[in-house]
């Protein structure tokens, strides 16, 4: 696997090493040795899997709070996403700053996101498929949301988003103050 820390510190874009023959090709995409190498955390407790019927579903922005803070390894299985992670360490030198980075069930392409990272992603494709690794289990009244289009990150999406959920239309701007989703 081949490892590139992006400009967040702690967050790097994964690319898988295939060995190809007349088969097709075989690659890891997950070594905890590998990933221990670059003081990875290497604890999933679960893998997710989101499944999306229509081409611009947009998801996000969530993270959860401490002492439930987690880590994700994100791949699209089939499809494709704009991924996107925002910085929200209050301490760190590229705080609400983000990156996208394109997911595609052809380009093989993790991104990990650290603790302390807001994710989201539009789907680019219809039936998009998603999983993703946590290292804490979902913990109710911890899930911490921001709005995808809010001016504090000026994301620049891709394409225009047509399906989000009512929950997540209805997070807080940053300038309102930050929106906790309580159970639900």
């Amino acid at each position: 696997m081949n490892f590139t820390e992006t400009k967040l510190k702690g967050a790097y874009i994964i690319d898988i090493s295939p060995m190809q023959d007349d088969r097709g090709f075989f690659s890891r995409s997950y070594c905890s040795d590998e990933f221990k190498a670059f003081n990875l955390n290497t604890n999933a407790v679960q893998t997710n899997i989101s499944y999306n019927i229509k081409k611009g579903t947009l998801r996000g922005l969530h993270m959860q709070k401490a002492p439930f803070e987690e880590t994700k390894l994100v791949r699209c299985t089939r499809g494709a996403i704009y991924d996107v992670i925002v910085d929200m360490r209050e301490n760190s030198e590229t705080y609400k700053q983000w990156i996208g980075v394109d997911l595609t069930a052809d380009n093989y392409r993790m991104l990990y996101v650290p603790e302390g990272f807001a994710h989201g992603f539009i789907t680019l494709e219809d039936h998009t498929d998603v999983t993703y690794q946590v290292t804490q289990f979902y913990t109710p009244g911890f899930e911490q949301c921001f709005r995808w289009d809010d001016s504090a990150f000026d994301i620049h999406w891709p394409i225009e988003p047509q399906v989000i959920s009512a929950k997540d239309q209805s997070h807080a701007l940053m300038s309102e103050g930050i929106n906790e989703t309580k159970n639900g």
